[in-house]
């Protein structure tokens, strides 16, 4: 069982996990998209979309930090002269996780893990979709063309 097990070790010690996860995270920057494993995929993503959040206050404080996970300097700086901007208005979600099949080798499952804001091709492909609006808006816009229309009547009648 693996109740409290927060988070997957990837069968690896814990340096050679937090080094492997830094170098994975500095070649996802850097590549815009890379081929893994599916667990590594989705451990790399918990590691790397909270370094991009970071990434968005552009000071010597969150530069040291992010440094201080990716252990590179030219992936740091591509994070917060590229990638940063990019992403400044989405609230979160950076990276996409897409199943690719088996390996050849082992069956191990293979994904595709990616930037969302850098796939030219899924951002060229999705219909740019209006702002949808709240619940409570709706009901606003919901209510005020129905009270005209009946206000409308009344106005007619004392006019007869």
């Amino acid at each position: 069982m693996r109740h409290n097990k927060a988070i997957n070790h990837l069968g690896r010690q814990s340096g050679h996990r937090k080094a492997m996860l830094a170098n994975m995270a500095s070649s996802l920057i850097m590549h815009k998209r890379i081929t893994t494993t599916v667990a590594k995929a989705k451990a790399l993503r918990s590691y790397v979309e909270p370094l991009i959040t970071k990434s968005k206050e552009d000071s010597t404080h969150s530069r040291r930090v992010v440094f201080s996970y990716l252990k590179d300097k030219n992936a740091t700086a591509e994070l917060f002269r590229v990638v940063a901007p990019k992403v400044a208005d989405r609230p979160g979600g950076y990276t996409r996780v897409l199943h690719t099949g088996f390996r050849q080798g082992d069956a191990a499952e293979m994904a595709l893990i990616e930037l969302v804001d850098f796939n030219e091709a899924a951002l060229a492909s999705a219909p740019k979709a209006e702002k949808k609006a709240t619940r409570r808006s709706r009901a606003k816009k919901a209510e005020a063309p129905a009270a005209a229309p009946a206000e409308a009547p009344a106005a007619e009648e004392k006019a007869e």
